[in-house]
C-alpha cells in the first residue's frame, strides 16, 4: 500500500493532465484505508498544489474518513494532529469534532480574545452595517440573530467575508431556506464622530447584506437602535454607497450610480467639506460627501486597523436561523 500511494502521489504532479486525473481517481478509489499514507502529503512541508490535491481526495472520502481522522486527533502521530483537525472542520464544521476538540477550540478562542489588541477589519473593500455599541441586544433582536458566541476579530472577519457565510437547508415541509453567518465587531470608539454616539459596532456578512438588502436592514435596525448606517466600498465597480437611517427613516444617503446620487439634506459634517473643497474638489463636493470611508470616519467608525485604546470588548459570531448554529458551517477559521 505505501509504495502504491507514494507512486500515485508523485503522479499528481505529472505534466500530463490525464495522468494527474488518473492518479487522483486511483487514490480516491483506495478509500479511507489509505489515509495514514496520504495525510502526511497535506502538511505544509509539501508544495501548495500537492497539499490541495491531497486534501481534496481525503474530503471526497467523506464520512468514511472521519473516524480515522478523529483517532489521529486523539492518539497521533503528533505531526498529523493539527492537519486532521483542519480537515475535519473543512468536511463537517465544528460538529465533526468530538467533545474534547470542541472544548479545546472554545478554550483557545477564549484565551485569544483576552489579548487580541490591536485588531483590524477589512478596509480595501466590503460592506458593513454600523449601530450604537450600547444597543447590541436591540440589534441582535432586530436582525433575528441566534447562537451569538464570542470570537476573535481575525476569526470573525474570515467567517463573514472569506469562508462560506451561508448555508442552505430544508425545513419540515421540504422548503429550501438560507441561514447566514455574520460577524459583529468589538465596540470601536471614535471621539470625533458627529453627534453624541461615540462607540459603534460594525456588522460584516457579505451574503447576508447582499441578499437581504443592507439598506433595508439599516432602516430596520434604526427602529430599534435609534440610528444605523450601511456602507459599501466596491472598487471593482468603482462604486461607493453610504446610508444613514434614524428612527426607521432615511436621513441621508449617497450612491455612485443612483439618480440623483444624494438623498436627504446634507449632514453637518458635510458642510465642512463643501465649504473647504479646493478648486479640484469643488465639483465632487458640490452636493455633499461622496466617499463612504469619509462618511464612516465622521459618522461612526472607519474600517481598518483600530487602536487598542479605542477597542472595547470582543467580537461576536452569529447565525440568522435558530436551527442552524455556527457549528454547522464548514471550514477551518484562523484564531
Amino acid at each position: 500500500m505505501p509504495d502504491t500511494v507514494e507512486a500515485l502521489v508523485e503522479s499528481l504532479s505529472a505534466r500530463d493532465r490525464t495522468a494527474r486525473r488518473a492518479a487522483k481517481d486511483a487514490l480516491v478509489a483506495l478509500g479511507a484505508e489509505g489515509i495514514d499514507q496520504l495525510l502526511p502529503y497535506a502538511l505544509d512541508t509539501h508544495p501548495r498544489n500537492l497539499r490541495h490535491d491531497v486534501q481534496s481526495i481525503i474530503e471526497r472520502w467523506g464520512d468514511e474518513a472521519m473516524p480515522r481522522l478523529r483517532e489521529i486527533r486523539r492518539t497521533g502521530p503528533g505531526q498529523l494532529r493539527r492537519k486532521a483537525l483542519e480537515i475535519l472542520v473543512d468536511m463537517g464544521g465544528q460538529e465533526a469534532l468530538d467533545d474534547v476538540d470542541r472544548h479545546a477550540v472554545e478554550r483557545l478562542v477564549r484565551i485569544k480574545i483576552l489579548d487580541e489588541r490591536p485588531v483590524k477589519v477589512p478596509f480595501e473593500a466590503g460592506r458593513w452595517l454600523a449601530f450604537p455599541a450600547d444597543r447590541l441586544d436591540d440589534a441582535i433582536s432586530a436582525l433575528g440573530l441566534h447562537d451569538v458566541r464570542p470570537v476573535t476579530t481575525v476569526m470573525g472577519v474570515a467567517a463573514a467575508t472569506q469562508a462560506t457565510d451561508f448555508l442552505e437547508f430544508r425545513d419540515a415541509q421540504s422548503a429550501t431556506h438560507r441561514a447566514y453567518r455574520v460577524f459583529i465587531t468589538p465596540a470601536f470608539e471614535n471621539s470625533y464622530a458627529e453627534g453624541s454616539i461615540k462607540r459603534w459596532h460594525m456588522l460584516w456578512g457579505n451574503s447576508f447584506l447582499d441578499e437581504l438588502d443592507g439598506f433595508e436592514l439599516a432602516r430596520e435596525l434604526s427602529v430599534r437602535c435609534g440610528e444605523a448606517h450601511f456602507y459599501v466600498l466596491d472598487p471593482y465597480n468603482a462604486s461607493e454607497n453610504w446610508y444613514v437611517a434614524r428612527d426607521g427613516h432615511t436621513r441621508r444617503s449617497y450612491s455612485t450610480y443612483a439618480h440623483p446620487q444624494f438623498e436627504g439634506e446634507p449632514l453637518p459634517f458635510e458642510a465642512w467639506y463643501m465649504e473647504n473643497a479646493d478648486e479640484d474638489e469643488a465639483e465632487a463636493f458640490s452636493e455633499g460627501v461622496p466617499h463612504a470611508s469619509t462618511a464612516a470616519e465622521n459618522l461612526s467608525v472607519e474600517p481598518g486597523p483600530q487602536l487598542a485604546e479605542d477597542t472595547h470588548g470582543h467580537g461576536w459570531l452569529a447565525t440568522t436561523h435558530p436551527d442552524i448554529p455556527n457549528s454547522r458551517f464548514k471550514g477551518a477559521l484562523p484564531t
